[in-house]
């Protein structure tokens, strides 16, 4: 069979930028080792002039040259054009689509899979950019729109199929993201008391609520250490961090590391008493998993797909978002209690073995390409 799997794609496998690229490198790569499967990769890049095909093991990555222009209008526009042209004549016998992509391949007559790794118009809508609410109900319309498109959608988190009754059309399967087995082998070179968040510095991923929950800890005289891994995404919210960590009086205590490659995260891990998340809109995130993978406890949101990661109480706490008491009282109750640590990091690796490894994730899609093949819509 051939697969075309359309998507963001890393120059260098080994530095996805954000999830949705970390996703499709580890389920491009595992696909790649059934005999069965044809694989192709399929990408926009604005790094190349003409269509670049190489091979990483078995699987070919197409690049094709990226297009100027708002993502919105790339994915309903140009993009949609280049993508679908390149299809037609490469024939797979199914396309399957991540992210903005699954607008590109809207209507297209081949069998098709859709994963809906996050919802853009939620994002917007908590980004703290002007006129959000406005592009927020504009992306709401297109996404809706491009989901009812879809014969068959993965579906990362119970999250997303619930954002999706009512509107999609075609058959709903449950699938986690796949991380990199290497998260699995990672060991314990645990350093009492510090808490990595592994996200962007971003108003959605609530960076400023984190830090003050990290304050409350810092005054009740715990010692702690918070790393931050993420890049910048918007310079006015990241001197808003900047202050805040200085009106804490915590620049010894705060550590921004910028964004950090894969080997990096995973060092980082393995220290890490607790990894801490609290943003207000996520689906499935890759930190999460990863975080389960190494074994350690997470305290994470209580809203949208994070409460179905995470146990309350058994793999972590899932703490109000906007409660800094709230997210303190759980890191300090994990950072006191060694033994409550441990008992939910095994638990947690237990659980993200069977949902996250690669391999696991691999054969369920493979399963779904022939579902689409066989059910042509």
């Amino acid at each position: 069979m051939k697969v075309a799997i359309v998507t963001h794609f890393p120059q260098d496998p080994e530095a996805p930028h954000g999830g949705v690229e970390a996703v499709c490198v580890n389920l491009a790569r595992w696909l790649g080792t059934f005999d069965d499967l044809d694989v192709h990769v399929v990408t926009l890049d604005r790094t190349v002039e003409a269509v670049s095909v190489s091979y990483r093991g078995r699987v070919a990555i197409h690049r094709l040259p990226g297009v100027k222009g708002h993502v919105l209008t790339t994915a309903i526009g140009k993009g949609r054009q280049r993508i679908s042209r390149y299809l037609t004549a490469l024939a797979p016998d199914v396309v399957h689509a991540h992210d903005t992509y699954g607008l590109m391949v809207k209507g297209l007559p081949i069998p098709r899979v859709f994963t809906v790794h996050g919802f853009i118009y939620g994002d917007t809508l908590v980004s703290g950019k002007k006129f959000a609410w406005l592009r927020s109900k504009i992306w709401r319309r297109v996404e809706t729109s491009g989901w009812a498109d879809q014969p068959h959608i993965i579906s990362i988190s119970p999250y997303v199929r619930e954002q999706l009754t009512g509107i999609a059309t075609g058959v709903i399967h449950d699938i986690d993201n796949p991380i990199s087995e290497r998260f699995f082998e990672i060991p314990r070179n645990e350093r009492k008391g510090v808490i990595l968040s592994a996200a962007v510095i971003s108003p959605r991923k609530n960076t400023l609520t984190l830090i003050d929950a990290f304050a409350k800890l810092a005054a009740e005289g715990i010692d702690a250490e918070l790393r931050l891994a993420g890049s910048v995404v918007e310079p006015c919210y990241g001197r808003l961090v900047e202050e805040r960590i200085s009106t804490h009086r915590l620049q010894n205590r705060v550590i921004m590391l910028g964004r950090i490659s894969t080997d990096q995260v995973m060092k980082e891990l393995s220290a890490a008493s607790i990894f801490a998340l609290v943003s207000l809109e996520e689906n499935s995130p890759m930190g999460i998993e990863e975080a389960m993978a190494a074994r350690v406890p997470v305290v994470t949101s209580n809203r949208c797909g994070m409460p179905y990661m995470v146990r309350h109480g058994e793999t972590g706490f899932l703490v109000n978002p906007n409660d800094p008491d709230d997210i303190s009282r759980r890191m300090k109750q994990l950072l006191e209690d060694d033994a409550l640590q441990s008992k939910m990091g095994e638990k947690s690796r237990s659980i993200a073995k069977d949902r996250f490894h690669p391999a696991a994730v691999a054969n369920r899609t493979r399963e779904v390409y022939y579902d689409a093949v066989r059910n042509k819509q």
